[in-house]
């Protein structure tokens, strides 16, 4: 896909894990003084577990959330900073093209206010110039195979992907995109109103910043409104999107151009200097005939405001001190409710890491991540993946059929730990030390160019899709492999001298959690090669559907805003993380009785082992978000608020209830009608 802006990429994280040594002598890494005794653990195990922190932790001014991923994310944020301050005091004498070079000038570019000031939107002002001159549809189409070949694609997402009946092989995947608001139900829900007038009006001032008089800048501004809104009609919602069937229209480019006979994807090949080979994934159909339509049916004029708009809107936070005040109003102040502007500092590193950021991990793994900490990770991956072999082979639910599939897809997990085998080059980008706007174009026509280069090659299962300093972990269905960036393997996930307690019930919980995908609700339609093939007997579906349906039941419940009562957490669109903390959880309680197997209970600070390790699992969902953030998330994000995952999956299971005591009827313990077991 054409490379994001920053602010673009999501900011909740869901899934996280790994750390080092399983056999660590125990030490007291979990202060017992954190937990409220006013609250039961059987009542609220969030608030016994995580009020009194929360309470004292407020969100700072410059965060729409804080808890422990954001705690780690600074942490890893600090370490960057100390790297590119110094490539950047030694990038005039160090060695020409290095990546040490690259990243310390384009964080000085970035750090120059005054330069950046003084060029206005003189950056873009080619681009709009351009966008100004088009005359005729033909002009647009043109224009946009253009933008998209320079890494700045706008209407629709194009990019590589592993060929769903094929995983063997990359394909290009065209899907649907080129709305401003976080989803389609933002431009026609009437609770979304709000958001929508605000959006005008940002979009207003924009033009207005770059020449227009107030009234034709509120005009543009409504016409790109009524644009999207017919974008958004046409476009999938998060939920459908999940279904794989939904994310992949396999055709030829005699079908692609039949399906859109106003926008020649042949033409759109040859602008990228891409081969279609036999064909590539027009992957909601719906959308193009409606963009189709758009391009046949709109004034050519309509088409330039909105392509002008996309460019402002995008370009704005690298743009002139006013333009970047303008995008912080709307997307951080307006829709999320964010108090104050991040320090320059930090806005330039994420806009270092959209540009470089495997070049800055490798800069990053040199000198925090020993080796020796990707060796000691491999063995906890080991030791919870076990367990869940384990879990395969007695379930009493699943046929013998569908048991012999699952455990193959099993042994084909690829655990990737810490940071790639194999750096990417960097050579070919250039990057001047005093141009911000033009070093950040240049790299996103160079990693755009990366991307494309994939398509018709052999899909590499070894390659990341995360960078090492990044604090999350995923798992990916088109490879099957479940990844770990070096960010994460540490406090509060994985502590080297604590118990085993601590580790399993934090660190292996979310390795666990990201094996678990390879089976939920969409992960358990490939198989181990990455097609997206049914390896189930149709019984054993049913009977997999019919446990998850609870699951989406229990989430569909939760509430988690006190002034909003009626906006609940989305049950299926959070299905799959759901699934993955349930059997995540569960897989690591069984690797840490193992691990304790014929020892005694190392009672630390008057808790048990596994009042330990679930209040561990507890501690890293801790934190708070504000009430705007929240609302966005709810409508946008696949992962569950935080404080339910802390008490989601505990709540199903028998051992949490035996280690803290709880009886039927508490909060902690579900109804044995309602409580979920899936694997």
């Amino acid at each position: 896909m054409p490379p994001l802006s920053p602010r673009l990429i999501a900011a909740a994280v869901a899934f996280a894990l790994a750390g080092p040594s399983v056999a660590a002598p125990a030490a007291a890494v979990f202060d017992p003084n954190e937990l409220d005794p006013k609250i039961s653990a059987c009542s609220d195990f969030n608030g016994y577990a995580n009020g009194k922190w929360i309470a004292a932790n407020p969100i700072p001014a410059d965060k729409t959330r804080w808890g422990a991923f954001d705690a780690l994310r600074e942490q890893s944020l600090a370490a960057q900073h100390k790297l590119a301050e110094a490539a950047d005091a030694s990038a005039d004498k160090g060695q020409a093209g290095s990546i040490e070079q690259k990243i310390g000038w384009l964080y000085r570019s970035g750090m120059n206010e005054a330069a950046i000031d003084k060029a206005g939107y003189a950056p873009i002002q080619p681009e709009l110039d351009a966008i100004a001159r088009l005359k005729d549809r033909a002009d647009v189409v043109t224009w946009l195979g253009k933008a998209f070949a320079e890494g700045n694609g706008v209407g629709f997402r194009f990019g590589p992907g592993a060929d769903f009946k094929n995983a063997s092989r990359q394909i290009a995947f065209a899907g649907q995109g080129g709305l401003g608001l976080p989803t389609p139900d933002y431009y026609t829900k009437d609770e979304h109103k709000a958001v929508r007038e605000a959006y005008v009006t940002h979009l207003a001032r924009l033009f207005e910043l770059s020449g227009a008089k107030a009234d034709e800048a509120r005009r543009k501004a409504d016409g790109v409104l009524a644009f999207e809104t017919r974008l958004a009609k046409a476009s999938l919602s998060r939920v459908e999107l999940r279904d794989p069937k939904n994310q992949y229209h396999f055709v030829d480019l005699a079908a692609a151009n039949k399906a859109t006979p106003h926008f020649d994807w042949s033409a759109f090949f040859k602008h990228l200097g891409v081969a279609p080979g036999d064909g590539f994934s027009l992957s909601q159909p719906k959308f193009f005939a409606e963009f189709d339509a758009m391009l046949a049916g709109l004034p050519v004029a309509q088409w330039r405001d909105y392509l002008a708009a996309h460019t402002l809107d995008d370009a704005a936070p690298y743009l002139s001190r006013p333009f970047q005040e303008a995008s912080f109003e709307f997307h951080d102040k307006t829709l999320n409710g964010q108090p104050e502007q991040r320090a320059r500092w930090k806005r330039v590193l994420e806009a270092v890491n959209d540009a470089m950021g495997m070049a800055l991990g490798q800069m990053y793994v040199k000198e925090y991540f020993p080796p020796s900490a990707k060796a000691r990770a491999q063995q906890l991956v080991d030791n919870v993946n076990g367990a869940m072999k384990a879990r395969l082979e007695k379930l009493d639910w699943m046929s013998e059929a569908t048991r012999a599939k699952a455990l193959e897809k099993w042994s084909t997990f690829l655990p990737k730990i810490g940071y790639p085998d194999k750096w990417r080059e960097w050579n070919g980008l250039a990057i001047v030390p005093g141009d911000y706007f033009a070093n950040l174009r240049a790299a996103a026509a160079f990693n755009y160019r990366y991307q494309l280069d994939k398509i018709g090659k052999p899909t590499d299962r070894y390659e990341w899709s995360m960078t090492p300093q990044t604090v999350n972990a995923y798992y990916s269905s088109g490879t099957n492999t479940i990844n770990f960036p070096a960010a994460i393997l540490q406090p509060p996930f994985f502590y080297a001298d604590g118990d085993d307690a601590i580790n399993f019930g934090g660190i292996g919980a979310v390795i666990g959690h990201e094996s678990g995908h390879g089976f939920d609700d969409k992960g358990s339609q490939f198989d181990g090669a990455g097609n997206n093939e049914n390896w189930w007997t149709k019984e054993d579906r049913e009977k997999f559907d019919a446990r998850t349906a609870r699951l989406v039941a229990q989430f569909d419940g939760y509430v988690p805003l006190a002034d909003h009562p009626d906006q609940h957490v989305n049950g299926k669109l959070t299905l799959g993380e759901n699934i993955g903390d349930l059997g995540g959880l569960a897989f690591a309680y069984d690797a840490m009785k193992k691990a304790g197997e014929g020892k005694p209970d190392p009672k630390i600070d008057g808790l048990t082992r596994e009042q330990r390790f679930f209040l561990s699992w507890a501690r890293v969902w801790r934190g708070n978000i504000r009430d705007k953030a929240q609302l966005v998330l709810l409508n946008t994000d696949p992962h569950a608020p935080a404080k339910f995952r802390a008490i989601g999956a505990p709540s199903n299971m028998p051992a949490f209830a035996e280690a803290f005591g709880c009886k039927a009827g508490d909060a902690m313990v579900r109804d044995a009608g309602k409580q979920v077991k899936i694997w």
